[in-house]
Parts: C-alpha cells; structure tokens; sequence
C-alpha cells in the first residue's frame, strides 16, 4: 500500500437509490468510557436520555451511538460513545459553548456532570473525520442500519495510509464480510495526528453471522493477508446498542425517553 500522497476518493461523495450525490461532511467525537462498578446501563442512560436531547437543542449534536463493550473483546465494564458535530465549524462552536466559562464547564451542566461523575471514572476521547462515502447517523436510521452486535476495528497503519486503508476496507474487506451479512456502516481517519489511525464499523446481523465471519478470516480468507500487508496492527472489540442509541431506536433519543429519576431543573 502506498503511504504518500493522498487518493482520489477523498473528494468521491455515494450515490444514493435516487441518485442524488452525498458527502459526509460532518466530524464526529470518539469516546471510550471508563465505568464505575456496576453503573453501566445508569451511565448509558443519562448520556442518551438526559444528555443527548440538550446537545440537540444546543450544540447542534447527534448521538451517534452510545455502546457497551462486550467484555470477552476489550476492557470492562466499558463504555463507547460517538456525537455528530456539523463539521469542524460546528466543533468549534460546540468546543466555545462547553469551554468558554472560568471553570471549563457549562454552568447549566453542573448537576448533570455531577450525576455522571458517579458512573464514570475517566476516558480517551479522539476526533475522527468519515470517508465522504460513510453515512450520517440519520441516513443509517433511515436505512435501518443497525445489527445485533458491531464489530469497532482500531486500525493503525503507517503515517499518511489511514485514507487508502479505508479504500481498501470498502472494497476488499466489504466484499468478504458481505457474504456473511456485515455491513460496513462507518469508516473513519482520526483528526490530529501523523493520518496512522482509521476506524471501522461493522454492522452484524446475528451471533452465529459473527462467528461465521471470524472462523473464515481465521482460516486464510485473502482479505486477511490483504489486511495484514497493509497495516501495523488492528485491535477488534465488540459492541452492543445501549437501550436508546439511534441505531437500535431508529432515532435521536429524546426527553420522553426519560425516567422519573431525572429532571433538567
């Protein structure tokens, strides 16, 4: 894989059934969520339910997704988070309306800081750009694009290939994991660093799909050497919807998702 320069699909948008052309222009935060004890579902909770509705009003941000991981692949009791920003000029503003107080924190937010703080304990946030190609969460929900399960690739490649890794992926790694019924619904470059870092999100249809798939790579599927020439390492955990991520609701979450345990005022 070449490493320099930069590919023409960078500017290539999809064509949707009707064919009007699209490009995902948005910029999206990537989280991973450290949780206390056994406070998971209470955080995931107050992040879609109370948190997400306000960022809507506000900040012009959609939740994109918010996941448990499932602990048999990655770190537990964990959580992973991702919110739409309207590109780098809605990140910003989104950055000025949380930052710009003397104590770094919306004042109107203090309680709901407060509340979340005893669920989580820390994270690692990131700034990921999508393939033009990649779709907005409100096209995935109208797609009704979500799986039982999702497989998330933390893909690190040498400095300047994240953009030609995802290329690769659409192609040749969509081609082997479509005839297991997985669908690649996000495909990312992380923002702010030398282009070595890409993200992938797979849809899967069912468990039994999901070990089908795996067993197959694991047998010598030419994906695998293709993927192995091309990168420096690739970390795969597995994610399952919160109870109100848009991908499982088939919307945003909204205040009437709330419970009786929660009130703005």
């Amino acid at each position: 894989m070449k490493s320099a320069g930069r590919r023409p699909w960078r500017a290539v948008a999809r064509t949707l059934r009707d064919g009007t052309t699209v490009a995902n222009d948005k910029v999206y935060i990537h989280e991973f969520i450290d949780i206390t004890g056994h406070h998971r579902a209470d955080y995931m909770h107050h992040m879609t339910a109370n948190w997400s509705p306000i960022a809507q009003e506000e900040r012009h941000q959609l939740c994109y997704g918010v996941w448990g991981i499932v602990g048999s692949t990655g770190q537990w009791p964990s959580v992973v988070n991702m919110w739409e920003e309207d590109g780098w000029d809605g990140l910003a503003s989104s950055f000025g309306h949380e930052l710009g107080h003397a104590h770094l924190q919306d004042p109107k937010l203090a309680r709901w800081w407060a509340r979340a703080a005893e669920f989580r304990s820390g994270g690692f946030d990131r700034i990921l750009v999508p393939a033009p190609w990649s779709p907005g969460i409100e096209e995935l929900c109208a797609r009704d694009a979500g799986g039982v399960a999702y497989a998330h690739d933390q893909v690190t490649v040498p400095a300047g290939a994240a953009g030609d890794f995802l290329e690769l992926a659409r192609e040749s790694g969509g081609a082997f994991y479509a005839e297991h019924g997985w669908h690649l619904i996000g495909a990312f470059e992380t923002a702010m660093r030398n282009d070595d870092e890409a993200f992938l999100l797979w849809s899967i249809p069912s468990w039994d799909r999901w070990g089908a798939a795996e067993a197959a790579l694991r047998a010598g599927h030419p994906w695998r050497d293709r993927q192995r020439a091309a990168v420096l390492d690739v970390r795969r955990i597995l994610l399952v919807d919160a109870p109100l991520s848009p991908l499982r609701l088939g919307r945003q979450p909204a205040r009437s998702d709330r419970d009786d345990s929660w009130a703005e005022d």
